[in-house]
């Protein structure tokens, strides 16, 4: 298993490893949400709480398929991303008709240092539901688990500094 990507303090864990026949090759995967309208207030809050840049937010409208969609979607976002470190946060407004709750997964941050942790799981947590709140396990000295006001679901789990030396 490689080390997490690092940046400001935030580990996103996406590298995966694997060997394809005699050639080692490393994928990188980043998240990408989807939004129903709030794709520029969520990805301001998140550059709030983690820190990083905006490097990318893209309307329908100033974007090459702007006459392709209707001009009450022109002010949504067709791409977003959030600059941490090596890894990039992206997302975008989806269509109306074409948008569902995210479901099945959970984005996980591991930070490093609990009163960090506890620190970007509250800011998370605001104005959304926390399903399991933060506190100590055998795996971890501070996890916790939320849907933020987004509606996007997170696993935020501390570690003490060995992966960020």
């Amino acid at each position: 298993m490689l080390p997490p990507k690092t940046g400001l303090g935030v580990s996103v864990d996406f590298g995966v490893y694997f060997t394809l026949g005699e050639a080692e090759n490393i994928l990188q995967i980043n998240p990408h949400l989807c939004f129903n309208g709030q794709c520029k207030t969520a990805f301001e809050h998140y550059q709030r709480v983690f820190g990083g840049n905006i490097t990318t937010m893209l309307t329908y409208g100033e974007s090459p398929m702007a006459s392709q969609v209707d001009p009450e979607l022109h002010g949504r976002i067709v791409h977003a991303t959030l600059q941490l470190g090596d890894v990039e946060l992206t997302g975008v407004d989806q269509f109306p008709r074409d948008y569902e709750k995210p479901q099945g997964f959970f984005v996980t941050l591991t930070i490093d240092g609990v009163a960090r942790a506890k620190e970007i799981f509250t800011a998370l947590a605001e104005k959304g539901e926390i399903r399991f709140a933060f506190q100590q396990t055998f795996w971890s000295p501070g996890f916790g688990v939320l849907t933020d006001q987004f509606f996007v679901p997170w696993e935020i789990n501390s570690v003490e500094s060995p992966i960020f030396a």
